[in-house]
């Protein structure tokens, strides 16, 4: 640039000289004689105009109107818009998908202050054992079949989580009704606090190692109760 003004080359010898296109050399020059050595300083490489970067209201009015479950075409169309700048503030907005308009529903828990109050009683079908099973040995192909089935029946006081459990023939009323009967009469004994023991009986009681039969699997399950009790 400066060969071009103080030492007479033409710009194709400049450019040339320097590697860089004639047009290049023409707008440093024309910078330097504009606004002299201040115009060769580095610029921000941020645009002079951002069309995505929208004012506040902008945004409000995209919003509003999301909330109205409109579709991003029709709010640029609208708002008059680029789609894709609407899809870009619906995405920052976190608006994006239409299921993020409807509420989250309010979970309601509640809980029983006194032992005693309620009982949850539940039951969970298990396939009866004649050698190891598919859940161990994992091939599905060697199936015990007409073994039959035999049902865990599990009873949690509402207040204390205290759990109480058996493992019958059955899940019919009268069997349900004994073994209710029972539980009431074992949980009057007992001051100890357990949760989620269905699934935790599952995994570490009813299919945690291979049992030979039943009766085996049905013995170990007071032992499984005292550890899981102990554990809480």
């Amino acid at each position: 640039m400066k060969r071009v003004l103080f030492e007479g080359w033409s710009v194709g010898e400049a450019a040339f000289g320097s590697g860089v296109s004639e047009p290049t050399v023409r707008k440093w020059v024309k910078r330097y004689q504009d606004q002299g050595e201040v115009g060769l300083l580095d610029r921000s490489s941020r645009p002079l105009r951002s069309p995505r970067q929208l004012g506040q209201r902008w945004v409000r009015r995209i919003e509003r109107l999301r909330r109205r479950r409109w579709t991003g075409l029709r709010i640029a169309d609208e708002l008059g818009l680029a789609v894709s700048t609407v899809s870009l503030w619906l995405r920052r907005l976190g608006l994006a998908r239409l299921r993020a308009l409807d509420p989250k529903p309010v979970v309601v828990r509640y809980e029983r202050k006194r032992p005693g109050e309620l009982l949850h009683v539940d039951t969970k079908k298990l396939g009866r054992i004649k050698g190891i099973g598919h859940r161990i040995h994992g091939d599905r192909r060697k199936r015990s079949r007409g073994v039959g089935w035999e049902f865990l029946h599990v009873g949690v006081d509402d207040a204390t989580r205290v759990v109480y459990a058996e493992v019958l023939g059955d899940e019919r009323a009268d069997t349900a009704a004994g073994f209710v009967q029972r539980a009431i009469e074992w949980f009057g004994t007992q001051d100890v606090l357990v949760e989620r023991v269905i699934q935790t009986a599952i995994h570490e009681w009813a299919y945690a190692r291979g049992y030979r039969t039943s009766v085996v699997r049905t013995g170990a399950l007071t032992g499984f109760l005292n550890r899981y009790r102990r554990s809480q």
